[in-house]
């Protein structure tokens, strides 16, 4: 049976572009996988915590060396990537804050990383490829080439390097701009804005093809 493992990280609630691309995507995967199933975590409403130097290193020492707080880390570890295991699919939303990915995003990332797990301890080959990565972006100005902010998007560039390790390839899918409806200075970016958001949403709504469609086409 087909599963998809959908990570949201916005803070913005309701107002989150991200969110409602990701919940688009997650619609059109269930009408695409009759009976497949969904696993569901908010880094925005429960953040993960962050690796600190009390349970930081848990992903590095031997178990019989572990302290309880490092532990408790490893065990979050183990959880997380589970949750990877298990799916075929991944949907993760990703807003970008002042120029960069959410915390939340980073420490999820970090808890990835876990040599025997994640990672092959003896060859550094990533154990979790194989499976589909979609990253529903979302920014609120605009880095394209040739704008004034080219490059600023430092969460893009940042996610398939940070992710290299375990074997994902991130497939990402950005709308822009989602600023420019509540900021008077952007006023006349709305038209980009909406161009860049309904690009987004065409684009998710072509990754799985419905059953009704591959029945017409089979049908024709």
């Amino acid at each position: 049976m087909p599963h998809l493992l959908h990570i949201d990280s916005s803070i913005q609630g309701e107002r989150s572009t991200s969110r409602r691309l990701t919940a688009r995507a997650v619609a059109h995967w269930l009408d695409a996988h009759p009976g497949g199933t969904v696993t569901y975590r908010d880094l925005g409403a429960h953040p993960l915590p962050h690796l600190d130097a009390e349970s930081g290193l848990a992903r590095m020492v031997p178990p019989d060396a572990r302290t309880p707080a490092q532990d408790a880390s490893y065990a979050l570890t183990v959880e997380l990537i589970d949750e990877i295991r298990a799916a075929d699919t991944i949907v993760l939303g990703l807003p970008v804050y002042n120029f960069g990915a959410p915390s939340t995003i980073k420490s999820w990332v970090d808890h990835l990383i876990a040599p025997g797990l994640s990672v092959d301890a003896a060859t550094n080959e990533g154990l979790l490829g194989g499976r589909e990565l979609i990253v529903l972006a979302s920014r609120g100005g605009g880095y394209a080439p040739g704008t004034p902010r080219e490059g600023w998007d430092h969460a893009e560039q940042w996610l398939p390097h940070g992710l290299h390790m375990t074997g994902l390839v991130p497939r990402f899918i950005t709308a822009e701009l989602t600023l420019a409806d509540v900021t008077p200075a952007m006023a006349a970016l709305k038209p980009l804005a909406a161009e860049s958001l309904a690009a987004a949403e065409r684009a998710v709504d072509e990754l799985w093809p419905s059953v009704l469609v591959g029945e017409a086409r089979a049908a024709a």
